[in-house]
């Protein structure tokens, strides 16, 4: 895959300041009068029956045959927590009702949940603990995951297998079947052959498939195919699973049909409003039986000894009641796996940074939610010079221009470290809230 930067020695325009930022966006509009925004739309049901969430039969026979040399080298490339989850995915069962009621709730210029007292969004930070992915560190901004060329899908697959009968039955139009592949492990699994290698890169594609990436029914994009495969490269993936769920939450939320990883949403949504940790409670909690922290609960700090603070919303529209009077004190703002981590922010306020992706680049506004990123609000963050979503058009100059802009940001942002705490100016809240006014959704009855 090609990440060459250095085509363009030319630098980068400077950021021209928070007036061309107000400029080049309209204001931020309520979301009742977004237009095609789900909130002016309650009885559109967007979510539930898509098969692309629906029980993969493929995975338990394909999880029983593999070779441990093979589980290995998916432990080795950072796999481990998408491998647990993608082996328990049949025994999860989705609340689509809490997920609608999260997505109404999206704001698609901000790329935030908006409640009635503050903003909230899932940091990149927070989405590469919980999924257990390598993590970004300053200075490893080559290794993000991209590409600004033309994907060939066979080049990629031809890594597991050269034969055509078997390249034509996974691929079709500009998607990759991932029943097709688990055949093909399978196959290669019972005649016990000793191509780990390629068995774990094939079974990557499969759980990361399911669990990162679902997108069509039983299959991914020959985006997402070139994203999974850079992981045994060793590149950092974390942008382009934040970005791509971004992006789907901004469909879902305009009518359109939802993508992304769900897994990674529920997962947010269980360690800063459904569950809260209860050292004495002597009885599990059931409501986290079939949640996806049932698995993965431990690495966050969150036992299945826990007290679900949502046990009593049933229904849509008790869940959409129940987050639009969510305060400050019913959300975990720093849950303790948080807390010591440092979070990558923005170079100025107005200034967002971008998730690299291979299908678009994402705005990244964690700066918006001061509370959630522990850094002490002193003024109301504006918008960014970037648009929400841009697409990426591969094979140009401008893809690679743009893509070099991505990683100079990067390469260039501040951070701040999540404490236990944080203290604020009352003057300071008064204000925000009164911009946050602004964006909040009215004359809706729940």
């Amino acid at each position: 895959m090609k990440r060459n930067y250095s085509a363009f020695a030319e630098d980068i325009p400077a950021y021209s300041g928070p007036k061309t930022a107000r400029e080049t966006h309209a204001d931020l509009k309520q979301l009742s009068v977004i237009s095609g925004h789900i909130y002016a739309h309650p009885d559109l049901q967007i979510l539930p029956g898509q098969r692309r969430f629906s029980k993969m039969p493929w995975l338990e026979p394909m999880f029983e045959l593999l070779p441990p040399a093979s589980i290995s080298h998916l432990k080795e490339w950072g796999l481990s927590t998408i491998f647990v989850l993608a082996k328990n995915y049949n025994k999860l069962v989705h609340v689509w009702e809490s997920v609608t009621a999260m997505v109404e709730l999206w704001h698609p210029q901000t790329n935030s949940f908006i409640f009635p007292e503050f903003e909230a969004t899932i940091f990149l930070e927070e989405l590469e603990i919980m999924l257990g992915l390598p993590r970004y560190q300053r200075g490893e901004e080559l290794a993000l995951s991209n590409t600004v060329e033309q994907i060939n899908s066979w080049s990629i697959l031809a890594y597991i297998t050269t034969k055509k009968n078997d390249l034509y039955s996974m691929t079709s139009g500009m998607h990759v079947h991932l029943l097709s592949i688990a055949q093909w492990i399978t196959s290669q699994c019972k005649r016990k052959t000793t191509n780990y290698t390629a068995i774990a890169k094939a079974a990557a594609i499969c759980i990361c498939g399911v669990i990162l990436f679902p997108e069509a029914d039983g299959a991914i994009s020959f985006g997402n195919l070139s994203i999974i495969d850079s992981i045994s490269e060793g590149m950092k993936i974390g942008q382009a699973v934040l970005g791509f769920l971004y992006a789907g939450l901004t469909s879902a939320a305009l009518g359109g049909p939802f993508y992304g990883s769900v897994v990674a949403l529920e997962l947010w949504m269980g360690m800063h409003i459904q569950f809260r940790t209860v050292e004495d409670l002597t009885m599990e909690c059931k409501m986290m039986l079939n949640h996806p922290l049932a698995y993965v609960g431990g690495r966050l700090h969150m036992s299945p000894r826990a007290w679900c603070k949502t046990a009593q919303v049933k229904g849509i529209h008790a869940w959409g009641q129940y987050l639009r009077s969510l305060t400050v004190a019913d959300f975990d703002m720093r849950p303790r796996f948080m807390h010591g981590r440092t979070i990558h922010l923005p170079q100025r306020t107005g200034l967002a940074l971008r998730l690299l992706g291979n299908g678009a680049l994402v705005s990244y506004n964690p700066d918006r939610c001061h509370l959630q990123c522990g850094a002490a609000r002193t003024v109301v963050p504006l918008l960014s010079h970037f648009p929400p979503i841009q697409e990426m058009k591969r094979g140009d100059t401008q893809d690679e221009r743009d893509m070099r802009s991505v990683v100079v940001h990067w390469e260039g942002c501040a951070t701040s470290v999540i404490q236990a705490e944080v203290e604020e100016a009352d003057e300071a809240i008064a204000e925000y809230i009164e911009a946050l006014k602004k964006l909040q959704p009215a004359g809706r009855d729940v």
